[in-house]
């Protein structure tokens, strides 16, 4: 018995001396991005040293404002609904998607004025400030008074977390390059303090005197999500794994099941999303409104999807990277899949007539306060000339995930 327990106890040390001695051979002998080691192992030239290549320290991307991560993978992008518009535009295939970062909420009001903020006192160019005042008439209807919104939705405080509109796909990528621009040099500035970054080796920095992007301290740019990363993130399909590469189910929208009720606890009953239930119901009657909004909602109003993201379903649609074409998913390739132009589909085999579809327009997903349940499913897809702007069409941003090969 004594000898048997011996037996084990050498049994046991061995096999944790393998995994010590193969944790070593992978992690201690061999470089990698966050210990890239102090000389190189291509010529044997000592990094760091003076007058030789500066290697930064970097313990991975840094977390920009207000994203979620979202890991990538497989699944079927497409429509899952009755195709009612006959458009027969987003036909399921299968893709992959690459790990990306995505805005938990949609970009509300008070980020938008102080955006408004920072330009008007920048040294931006007159006519491009003139350009980033959103539409506030989108609001104003001929045989409707919404007038107060257009003069109070914007700038009223009650409204500073309600998703801004009256927005173009043109504005929202104006937005994306300031904001890239704003967090960059807040995180340059601490690490300056924090000295994480040495002011003296700004000499090796970009011409603008900008920390580069080699230092691991800025961020990548902040952009609108293409179509397929959004119909990704909105499907939120990691909480329907089940055991190794298996799902139990698809979802028809940003939650399980084919209802648009919430089935659990105390908000049973009540919807989990902002939309128009039926000609003239936006919201249910005094006492009860039971999706709490005639209009928008607050951006964070609903139950968040399983990545973390409000409201992908409803309270205002979403603008996208993507060039709308109808047949977008023949052409595009299976691994990130997205149009930024009309190659393979010219814009000259349509008839402006027939079909308003130009290299101007745009796609934009997601459903609106305005819109009825079928616009709620993810896989549904409209358009809009890319300087158009409505009360309905708001924008989240993404960020893609650097130095990761998933």
């Amino acid at each position: 018995m004594r000898s048997l327990f011996g037996f084990s106890k050498a049994l046991a040390f061995l096999s944790v001396s393998a995994l010590v001695f193969t944790a070593c051979g992978r992690r201690g002998s061999q470089p990698t991005s966050e210990y890239p080691g102090s000389v190189s192992t291509a010529t044997g030239l000592a990094y760091n040293e003076d007058s030789s290549f500066m290697v930064h320290p970097f313990h991975g991307q840094p977390e920009g404002p207000n994203l979620v991560f979202i890991e990538g993978g497989r699944m079927t992008l497409g429509s899952f609904e009755e195709d009612i518009m006959l458009s027969r535009d987003n036909l399921e295939r299968t893709v992959t998607v690459a790990s990306f970062y995505m805005d938990e909420t949609e970009v509300a009001n008070i980020h938008w004025l102080e955006y408004m903020f920072y330009v008007n006192n920048s040294d931006s160019s007159a006519a491009f400030k003139e350009t980033i005042n959103p539409d506030e008439d989108v609001w104003k209807e001929r045989l409707a008074f919404n007038d107060p919104y257009s003069s109070h939705y914007l700038k009223y405080p009650g409204f500073r977390y309600f998703p801004v509109v009256g927005v173009s796909w043109r504005q929202a990528n104006d937005y994306a390059k300031w904001r890239t621009n704003a967090v960059n040099m807040g995180l340059e500035q601490a690490a300056i303090d924090n000295g994480d970054w040495d002011p003296d080796v700004m000499a090796q920095a970009e011409s603008d005197g900008r920390i580069p992007l080699e230092s691991g301290i800025v961020l990548p740019d902040y952009r609108l999500p293409s179509e397929a990363e959004w119909e990704y993130a909105a499907q939120a399909l990691i909480g329907t794994q089940w055991l190794d590469e298996n799902q139990t189910h698809q979802r028809l929208y940003p939650w399980d099941g084919h209802a648009l009720r919430n089935p659990y606890g105390k908000e049973m009953g009540y919807f989990l999303a902002n939309f128009k239930r039926g000609r003239g119901d936006y919201a249910g009657i005094a006492g009860k409104l039971n999706d709490g909004a005639m209009i928008t909602a607050y951006v964070y109003e609903y139950p968040p999807n399983d990545y973390g993201l409000y409201n992908m379903a409803g309270n205002v649609n979403e603008w996208v990277q993507d060039l709308y074409r109808p047949m977008s998913f023949q052409d595009m390739d299976d691994l990130n899949p997205m149009r930024r132009d009309d190659f393979l589909d010219p814009v000259d085999k349509y008839d402006p007539q027939k079909q308003l579809i130009s290299n101007r327009s745009r796609v934009y997903k997601g459903g609106s306060w305005k819109d009825v349940a079928y616009w709620l499913s993810p896989g549904t897809r409209r358009y809009l000339d890319e300087d158009s702007a409505t009360a309905t069409i708001g924008f989240r941003c993404a960020m893609i995930r650097a130095g990761s090969n998933y």
